[in-house]
């Protein structure tokens, strides 16, 4: 994979992160920005690029599998009483304009084409910030504008018929290690538990890091997390859990993501702490 423009994050002067805005990516991946590599403080990696197990995961994201039936999520689409299947649907994100480019971080515009057009303008701003000397926060907000003069809405393939499987939205494939890694909430803890529940903030915590995601609006907690552990490491906040997301010609619907990204494997109380610092009220 190859890109014409990208930006690499820094934390006290440290590479922590690189995005690409302009990708070169099959039309079968949904092509979009991403964050890829993402690394601790001390250098280890924590994101993955278009894995085996699943090509179309880009590191860290926006992902939306329908919107209005077009996939941005790239890869199979699941069709109610058919499942998933190949159709060419894909759409893309482009890359418009940075209004801000720093060291800690962006501001960036882009447009959600697909075979009708221009569906959606979107608002991304991202920064870097150091919590500790061992931790620091990813602060990823989106803003999803309908630039269609009509009605249009969100799925997932579980608003399409499909348990479970609620993704669609800020999503962060993990670095996949022989062992699964845990995950937890404050109040409980495994895949089963977490998956499809709210929760302020949920970690993830692999050999020699934790990655701690915490809602920071009030809409964005209002999301279940979608998480997999077992059968490869991701997360993400589920825009269409029960039912698709309307959004109205015009109107915009906003996200906050805030992620820690640490060395070494936290436990509740540590995770709490690092989320209460990384996270303005």
């Amino acid at each position: 994979m190859t890109s014409n423009d990208s930006t690499v994050l820094r934390v006290a002067g440290r590479p922590v992160g690189r995005y690409v805005s302009r990708p070169e990516l099959p039309r079968r991946l949904s092509p979009r920005p991403y964050l890829h590599p993402v690394t601790t403080l001390a250098g280890t990696a924590v994101t993955e690029l278009s894995p085996a197990d699943h090509t179309h995961h880009l590191g860290v994201g926006v992902a939306v599998p329908d919107v209005e039936g077009h996939n941005f999520w790239g890869g199979r689409t699941y069709v109610r009483d058919r499942g998933p299947t190949e159709l060419d649907n894909h759409g893309a994100q482009r890359h418009t304009s940075f209004q801000l480019r720093d060291p800690d971080g962006f501001v960036e515009e882009l447009r959600w084409i697909a075979a009708p057009g221009e569906l959606l303008r979107e608002r991304r701003t991202v920064t870097a910030t150091e919590l500790t000397d061992t931790a620091w926060a990813l602060d990823f907000t989106f803003s999803l504008t309908n630039a269609t003069g009509l009605p249009l809405s969100i799925g997932s393939p579980a608003t399409n018929g499909r348990p479970g499987a609620a993704y669609g939205g800020f999503f962060w494939r993990a670095r996949k290690e022989a062992t699964a890694p845990d995950v937890f909430t404050a109040s409980t803890e495994g895949e089963a538990a977490v998956h499809g529940h709210r929760a302020d903030w949920l970690a993830l915590a692999g050999t020699r890091w934790t990655l701690v995601f915490a809602g920071a609006t009030a809409p964005t907690r209002r999301d279940p997390w979608f998480v997999r552990t077992a059968e490869y490491p991701g997360v993400g906040s589920s825009l269409a859990h029960d039912e698709r997301l309307p959004i109205p010609p015009g109107e915009t619907v906003v996200r906050r993501v805030v992620t820690v990204v640490a060395d070494g494997r936290l436990g509740r109380d540590d995770a709490a702490a690092l989320v209460r610092k990384a996270v303005s009220p």
